[in-house]
Protein backbone atom coordinates (compact mmCIF):
# COMPACT_ATOMS: atom_id res chain seq x y z
CA UNK A 1 0.00 0.00 0.00
CA UNK A 2 1.51 3.40 -0.95
CA UNK A 3 2.60 5.63 1.85
CA UNK A 4 0.22 8.55 2.38
CA UNK A 5 1.67 12.01 2.81
CA UNK A 6 -0.34 15.02 3.86
CA UNK A 7 1.99 17.46 2.20
CA UNK A 8 2.32 18.73 -1.35
CA UNK A 9 5.66 19.32 -3.01
CA UNK A 10 5.58 22.79 -4.47
CA UNK A 11 7.34 23.53 -7.71
CA UNK A 12 10.34 25.82 -7.15
CA UNK A 13 8.85 28.46 -9.47
CA UNK A 14 5.68 28.63 -7.38
CA UNK A 15 7.67 28.60 -4.16
CA UNK A 16 9.70 31.61 -5.19
CA UNK A 17 6.90 33.59 -6.81
CA UNK A 18 6.88 36.06 -3.92
CA UNK A 19 10.65 36.18 -3.35
CA UNK A 20 11.09 39.47 -5.15
CA UNK A 21 8.81 41.21 -2.67
CA UNK A 22 10.36 39.58 0.40
CA UNK A 23 13.06 41.24 2.43
CA UNK A 24 16.64 40.60 1.47
CA UNK A 25 18.14 39.47 -1.80
CA UNK A 26 18.84 35.99 -3.11
CA UNK A 27 21.39 37.23 -5.65
CA UNK A 28 24.48 36.49 -3.57
CA UNK A 29 23.14 34.06 -0.94
CA UNK A 30 24.92 31.99 0.19
CA UNK A 31 28.29 33.68 -0.17
CA UNK A 32 29.92 31.79 2.72
CA UNK A 33 29.44 28.48 4.57
CA UNK A 34 26.07 27.74 6.20
CA UNK A 35 25.97 26.07 9.64
CA UNK A 36 23.28 23.50 10.41
CA UNK A 37 22.80 23.08 14.16
CA UNK A 38 22.02 19.55 15.34
CA UNK A 39 20.47 19.51 18.82
CA UNK A 40 21.38 15.89 19.57
CA UNK A 41 24.68 14.09 20.06
CA UNK A 42 26.72 12.87 17.06
CA UNK A 43 26.14 9.34 15.87
CA UNK A 44 22.36 9.11 16.05
CA UNK A 45 19.67 9.18 13.35
CA UNK A 46 19.41 12.98 13.42
CA UNK A 47 23.13 13.24 12.73
CA UNK A 48 22.89 10.81 9.81
CA UNK A 49 19.93 12.58 8.23
CA UNK A 50 21.36 16.08 8.70
CA UNK A 51 24.68 14.93 7.23
CA UNK A 52 22.89 13.59 4.16
CA UNK A 53 21.17 16.93 3.58
CA UNK A 54 24.30 18.97 4.24
CA UNK A 55 26.23 17.01 1.61
CA UNK A 56 23.54 17.52 -1.03
CA UNK A 57 23.02 21.21 -0.20
CA UNK A 58 26.76 21.81 -0.52
CA UNK A 59 26.58 20.38 -4.04
CA UNK A 60 23.50 22.40 -4.96
CA UNK A 61 24.32 25.78 -3.43
CA UNK A 62 28.04 26.04 -4.16
CA UNK A 63 28.91 26.73 -0.51
CA UNK A 64 29.66 24.34 2.33
CA UNK A 65 26.82 23.31 4.63
CA UNK A 66 28.45 22.13 7.84
CA UNK A 67 27.09 20.51 10.99
CA UNK A 68 27.55 21.87 14.50
CA UNK A 69 26.31 19.78 17.45
CA UNK A 70 24.70 21.49 20.43
CA UNK A 71 22.92 18.75 22.41
CA UNK A 72 21.41 19.01 25.87
CA UNK A 73 18.33 20.08 27.84
CA UNK A 74 15.97 17.99 25.75
CA UNK A 75 17.30 19.54 22.51
CA UNK A 76 16.33 23.06 23.61
CA UNK A 77 19.95 24.31 23.73
CA UNK A 78 20.44 24.01 19.99
CA UNK A 79 17.04 25.53 19.24
CA UNK A 80 17.71 28.49 21.55
CA UNK A 81 21.07 29.07 19.86
CA UNK A 82 19.48 29.33 16.42
CA UNK A 83 16.57 31.45 17.69
CA UNK A 84 19.09 34.03 18.92
CA UNK A 85 21.42 33.85 15.90
CA UNK A 86 21.60 36.59 13.24
CA UNK A 87 18.62 36.21 10.87
CA UNK A 88 20.71 36.00 7.72
CA UNK A 89 20.24 32.37 6.66
CA UNK A 90 23.72 31.26 7.65
CA UNK A 91 22.63 29.45 10.82
CA UNK A 92 19.90 26.81 10.51
CA UNK A 93 18.26 24.39 12.93
CA UNK A 94 17.65 20.73 12.17
CA UNK A 95 14.67 19.74 14.31
CA UNK A 96 12.57 16.69 15.05
CA UNK A 97 8.92 16.52 16.06
CA UNK A 98 9.88 16.94 19.75
CA UNK A 99 10.48 20.60 18.87
CA UNK A 100 6.72 21.15 19.10
CA UNK A 101 6.48 19.95 22.72
CA UNK A 102 8.96 22.53 24.05
CA UNK A 103 6.35 25.19 24.96
CA UNK A 104 4.27 22.73 27.00
CA UNK A 105 7.14 20.94 28.76
CA UNK A 106 9.57 23.79 29.45
CA UNK A 107 7.88 26.68 31.31
CA UNK A 108 11.17 28.61 31.45
CA UNK A 109 11.88 28.38 27.71
CA UNK A 110 13.87 31.45 26.65
CA UNK A 111 12.49 31.62 23.10
CA UNK A 112 9.18 31.30 21.28
CA UNK A 113 9.22 28.28 18.97
CA UNK A 114 6.84 29.89 16.48
CA UNK A 115 7.85 33.59 16.59
CA UNK A 116 11.60 33.26 17.08
CA UNK A 117 12.15 30.51 14.51
CA UNK A 118 10.79 30.31 10.98
CA UNK A 119 9.98 27.15 9.07
CA UNK A 120 12.07 26.39 5.99
CA UNK A 121 11.06 22.86 4.95
CA UNK A 122 9.65 19.69 6.44
CA UNK A 123 12.10 17.16 5.04
CA UNK A 124 10.97 13.69 6.10
CA UNK A 125 8.54 11.54 8.02
CA UNK A 126 9.59 8.55 10.09
CA UNK A 127 7.42 5.65 11.19
CA UNK A 128 7.25 3.94 14.55
CA UNK A 129 5.69 0.63 15.56
CA UNK A 130 3.86 -0.40 18.73
CA UNK A 131 5.58 -3.64 19.72
CA UNK A 132 4.32 -6.23 22.19
CA UNK A 133 6.25 -8.88 24.08
CA UNK A 134 5.57 -12.48 23.05
CA UNK A 135 3.84 -13.12 26.38
CA UNK A 136 1.33 -10.29 25.93
CA UNK A 137 -1.99 -11.82 24.84
CA UNK A 138 -3.90 -9.10 22.90
CA UNK A 139 -3.54 -9.13 19.12
CA UNK A 140 -3.92 -5.79 17.34
CA UNK A 141 -5.07 -2.43 18.64
CA UNK A 142 -8.73 -3.30 19.19
CA UNK A 143 -7.88 -6.20 21.50
CA UNK A 144 -5.18 -4.11 23.15
CA UNK A 145 -7.56 -1.25 23.96
CA UNK A 146 -10.31 -3.65 25.10
CA UNK A 147 -7.82 -5.26 27.49
CA UNK A 148 -6.70 -1.82 28.73
CA UNK A 149 -10.33 -0.82 29.32
CA UNK A 150 -11.05 -4.01 31.29
CA UNK A 151 -7.75 -3.86 33.19
CA UNK A 152 -6.95 -0.19 33.89
CA UNK A 153 -3.32 0.39 34.76
CA UNK A 154 -2.26 -3.24 34.32
CA UNK A 155 -0.49 -2.81 30.98
CA UNK A 156 3.15 -1.75 31.39
CA UNK A 157 3.78 0.69 28.54
CA UNK A 158 7.53 1.30 28.13
CA UNK A 159 8.95 4.59 26.85
CA UNK A 160 12.47 5.83 26.21
CA UNK A 161 11.96 8.78 28.57
CA UNK A 162 9.30 10.83 30.33
CA UNK A 163 8.03 13.61 28.08
CA UNK A 164 9.64 12.08 25.01
CA UNK A 165 7.98 11.25 21.69
CA UNK A 166 7.11 7.68 22.71
CA UNK A 167 5.58 8.78 26.01
CA UNK A 168 3.51 11.49 24.34
CA UNK A 169 2.33 9.14 21.58
CA UNK A 170 1.14 6.67 24.22
CA UNK A 171 -0.47 9.37 26.33
CA UNK A 172 -2.39 10.66 23.32
CA UNK A 173 -3.61 7.18 22.36
CA UNK A 174 -4.90 6.42 25.84
CA UNK A 175 -6.36 9.87 26.38
CA UNK A 176 -8.44 9.74 23.20
CA UNK A 177 -9.65 6.18 23.93
CA UNK A 178 -10.32 6.79 27.66
CA UNK A 179 -8.05 3.94 28.73
CA UNK A 180 -5.28 3.78 31.31
CA UNK A 181 -1.87 2.09 31.34
CA UNK A 182 1.18 2.30 33.57
CA UNK A 183 4.01 4.14 31.85
CA UNK A 184 7.47 2.75 32.57
CA UNK A 185 10.20 5.22 31.60
CA UNK A 186 13.71 4.19 30.58
CA UNK A 187 16.82 6.21 29.85
CA UNK A 188 17.07 5.22 26.22
CA UNK A 189 15.91 2.50 23.85
CA UNK A 190 18.59 -0.06 24.76
CA UNK A 191 17.44 -0.99 28.27
CA UNK A 192 13.81 -0.69 27.16
CA UNK A 193 14.28 -3.36 24.48
CA UNK A 194 16.02 -5.70 26.93
CA UNK A 195 12.96 -5.67 29.20
CA UNK A 196 10.48 -5.91 26.31
CA UNK A 197 12.24 -8.98 24.92
CA UNK A 198 12.26 -10.52 28.39
CA UNK A 199 8.55 -9.80 28.91
CA UNK A 200 9.12 -7.52 31.90
CA UNK A 201 7.11 -4.82 30.11
CA UNK A 202 4.16 -5.44 27.81
CA UNK A 203 4.37 -2.92 24.98
CA UNK A 204 6.64 -0.20 23.63
CA UNK A 205 6.67 2.05 20.56
CA UNK A 206 9.99 1.94 18.72
CA UNK A 207 11.37 3.18 15.42
CA UNK A 208 10.56 1.17 12.32
CA UNK A 209 14.19 0.42 11.51
CA UNK A 210 14.71 -0.97 15.04
CA UNK A 211 11.49 -2.98 14.94
CA UNK A 212 11.77 -4.78 11.59
CA UNK A 213 14.43 -7.39 12.47
CA UNK A 214 12.82 -8.15 15.84
CA UNK A 215 9.37 -8.65 14.31
CA UNK A 216 10.64 -10.76 11.43
CA UNK A 217 12.63 -12.98 13.81
CA UNK A 218 9.55 -13.54 15.99
CA UNK A 219 11.14 -12.05 19.11
CA UNK A 220 8.30 -9.52 19.46
CA UNK A 221 4.94 -8.87 17.80
CA UNK A 222 3.86 -5.71 16.00
CA UNK A 223 0.43 -4.54 17.14
CA UNK A 224 0.25 -1.55 14.78
CA UNK A 225 2.09 1.20 12.99
CA UNK A 226 1.86 4.27 15.21
CA UNK A 227 1.87 6.76 12.32
CA UNK A 228 -1.02 6.95 9.88
CA UNK A 229 0.73 4.96 7.18
CA UNK A 230 1.91 1.49 6.35
CA UNK A 231 5.42 0.55 5.33
CA UNK A 232 6.83 -1.82 2.76
CA UNK A 233 9.29 -2.94 5.43
CA UNK A 234 6.40 -4.45 7.45
CA UNK A 235 3.71 -4.86 4.79
CA UNK A 236 1.27 -6.83 6.94
CA UNK A 237 1.13 -4.32 9.79
CA UNK A 238 -1.66 -1.73 9.59
CA UNK A 239 -1.77 1.56 11.45
CA UNK A 240 -3.59 2.45 14.66
CA UNK A 241 -5.93 4.64 12.61
CA UNK A 242 -6.60 1.88 10.09
CA UNK A 243 -7.52 -0.40 12.98
CA UNK A 244 -10.24 1.95 14.14
CA UNK A 245 -8.72 4.81 16.15
CA UNK A 246 -9.45 7.53 13.61
CA UNK A 247 -7.60 10.81 13.86
CA UNK A 248 -4.57 9.28 15.58
CA UNK A 249 -1.30 10.11 13.86
CA UNK A 250 1.63 11.10 16.11
CA UNK A 251 3.81 11.88 13.12
CA UNK A 252 7.56 11.78 13.68
CA UNK A 253 9.23 14.25 11.38
CA UNK A 254 12.53 16.00 10.67
CA UNK A 255 12.78 19.52 9.28
CA UNK A 256 14.81 22.68 8.81
CA UNK A 257 14.21 26.06 10.50
CA UNK A 258 15.93 29.45 10.49
CA UNK A 259 15.94 32.42 12.90
CA UNK A 260 12.54 34.10 13.02
CA UNK A 261 13.39 37.37 11.25
CA UNK A 262 15.23 35.77 8.33
CA UNK A 263 14.13 37.53 5.11
CA UNK A 264 11.50 35.67 3.11
CA UNK A 265 13.64 35.69 -0.02
CA UNK A 266 16.44 33.82 1.76
CA UNK A 267 14.04 31.39 3.43
CA UNK A 268 12.48 30.63 0.04
CA UNK A 269 15.87 30.11 -1.61
CA UNK A 270 16.87 27.68 1.12
CA UNK A 271 13.53 25.90 0.80
CA UNK A 272 13.99 25.54 -2.94
CA UNK A 273 17.31 23.82 -2.32
CA UNK A 274 15.98 21.51 0.38
CA UNK A 275 13.01 20.55 -1.82
CA UNK A 276 15.45 19.53 -4.54
CA UNK A 277 17.34 17.46 -1.97
CA UNK A 278 14.13 15.75 -0.88
CA UNK A 279 13.37 14.87 -4.50
CA UNK A 280 16.84 13.42 -5.12
CA UNK A 281 16.51 9.68 -5.87
CA UNK A 282 19.62 8.82 -3.86
CA UNK A 283 18.38 10.69 -0.78
CA UNK A 284 14.89 9.20 -1.05
CA UNK A 285 16.36 5.72 -1.46
CA UNK A 286 18.62 6.10 1.56
CA UNK A 287 15.74 7.31 3.72
CA UNK A 288 13.38 4.53 2.60
CA UNK A 289 15.99 1.91 3.45
CA UNK A 290 16.17 3.45 6.92
CA UNK A 291 12.40 3.48 7.42
CA UNK A 292 11.75 7.09 6.43
CA UNK A 293 9.83 8.91 3.71
CA UNK A 294 10.96 12.12 2.06
CA UNK A 295 8.56 15.09 1.98
CA UNK A 296 10.21 18.40 1.08
CA UNK A 297 7.50 20.95 1.93
CA UNK A 298 7.16 24.69 1.43
CA UNK A 299 7.79 26.99 4.41
CA UNK A 300 4.05 27.65 4.77
CA UNK A 301 3.22 23.95 4.85
CA UNK A 302 5.87 23.24 7.46
CA UNK A 303 4.74 26.18 9.60
CA UNK A 304 1.21 24.78 9.60
CA UNK A 305 2.52 21.42 10.86
CA UNK A 306 4.46 23.13 13.66
CA UNK A 307 1.49 25.26 14.77
CA UNK A 308 -0.94 22.32 14.71
CA UNK A 309 1.43 19.93 16.49
CA UNK A 310 2.26 22.51 19.16
CA UNK A 311 -1.43 23.03 19.94
CA UNK A 312 -2.13 19.30 20.04
CA UNK A 313 0.75 18.46 22.38
CA UNK A 314 -0.24 21.27 24.74
CA UNK A 315 -3.62 19.60 25.12
CA UNK A 316 -2.21 16.07 25.46
CA UNK A 317 0.38 17.11 28.03
CA UNK A 318 -2.15 19.11 30.07
CA UNK A 319 -4.78 16.35 30.05
CA UNK A 320 -2.26 13.63 30.89
CA UNK A 321 -0.60 15.72 33.60
CA UNK A 322 2.86 15.07 32.13
CA UNK A 323 5.78 16.72 33.89
CA UNK A 324 9.48 16.43 33.23
CA UNK A 325 11.41 14.37 35.75
CA UNK A 326 13.88 16.43 37.84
Amino acid sequence: MPLRLAFCIAAPAALLSGAATGQGSTATFPSRPVTMIVSTSPGGPNDAEARLYATKMTELMGQSFILDFKPGAGSTIGAAYVAKSPPDGYTLLTAGASFTVFPALYPDLTFDTIKDLTAVSLMSLRSSVLLASKSFAPQGIREYLAYAKANPGKINFATSGAGGANHLAGAWLHSMTDTKVTFVHYKGTGPLMVDLLAGRVDVAPTSLITSVPLVKSGKVRALAMMNDQQSALLPGVTSVAQQGVTGYNPATWFGILAPGATPAAIVNKLAEGFIKVANSPDVAGAMEADGGTMVGSTPAEFRKVIVNDTARWRTVIREAGIRLEP
